[in-house]
């Protein structure tokens, strides 16, 4: 069934709401899920918004043109009111965002007028647990121009294995080392809606198990596509490997299509991939 909001909903209820909630959600891969689809019509872009998102993730600001991640932003608070329903298996808190494919079909005017449909596409075992998927869809008029498929897995016992072993990965060349401020989050939490507390203090973040606020894996992938640049018909797929701890020190790695960030030690937080689907005809 379709849902059709006025406005996008208010995200502090919605993280309330998601959190008193938890302590009695059972995650498991044969769940039933909320089957609704959120739709927001006639959508105009808050250009000031825009800037400020722009600003905090290192693109050009000023440009009438959207960012491959911006419609995330819009979005993410229809996935919140989704993964915060009560009929939503997996727990909001503690929830991990795992990878992201994005797909942008044209290019995206600033000053367009847009639909966003948002649903929860299903859910699937993991070794860790259960993980969802979350689509959200941008068109203009009747056509698809910008979708994304998320994952957020919910950690819980499994009869797996264990950790599945990763193949060697082509070290790729160094192109920046980026000293990130401990206020990092807390930016791009006011830019995005995204005010998770693991985000933005020490304190809140070490209650989840955290010794410092992390990174928002959104602002990663971002900032990384900001200095890789995308064209206009472009998919990004990017995996969040391990959390990006602020205040600190992180090195960009690409070459052609592949991306990643790096920390101390050459440790893996972020990889990704970039296709020109103008050249490649899909």
């Amino acid at each position: 069934m379709s849902v059709v909001l006025a406005q996008p909903p208010a995200l502090a209820p919605l993280l309330a709401r998601g959190a008193l909630l938890s302590p009695f959600k059972r995650p498991r891969p044969d769940a039933d899920f909320p089957h609704d689809r959120l739709v927001l019509p006639a959508l105009r872009i808050d250009l000031a918004h825009l800037a400020a998102y722009e600003r905090v993730c290192g693109f050009a600001t000023g440009e009438d043109a959207l960012p491959p991640t911006y419609p995330h932003v819009l979005g993410f608070p229809l996935a919140m009111r989704l993964m915060s329903d009560r009929g939503f298996p997996l727990p909001l808190l503690g929830l991990v965002h795992t990878s992201i494919e994005i797909t942008r079909r044209r290019a995206l005017p600033a000053t367009g007028e847009y639909e966003l449909v948002v649903y929860v596409g299903g859910l699937e075992p993991h070794r860790r647990g259960t993980e969802a998927t979350v689509i959200t869809e941008m068109r203009a008029g009747e056509e698809l121009v910008w979708e994304s498929r998320s994952t957020y897995l919910a950690r819980h016992r499994t009869r797996s294995a264990g950790e599945t072993p990763r193949g060697e990965r082509e070290a790729l060349p160094e192109v920046a080392e980026w000293r990130l401020a401990a206020d990092i989050g807390r930016r791009y939490g006011a830019a995005s809606g995204d005010r998770n507390p693991i985000h933005l203090h020490p304190l809140t973040a070490r209650l989840f198990g955290f010794p410092r606020a992390i990174a928002h894996g959104m602002w990663t992938v971002a900032r990384c596509l900001a200095a890789h640049g995308a064209p206009q018909h472009v998919r990004v797929r990017a995996e969040f490997r391990a959390p990006v701890l602020l205040p600190g020190s992180v090195t960009y790695a690409a070459r052609d299509g592949r991306f990643e960030l790096l920390g101390n030690g050459g440790r893996l937080h972020v990889s990704g991939v970039v296709d020109d689907l103008t050249t490649d005809g899909r």
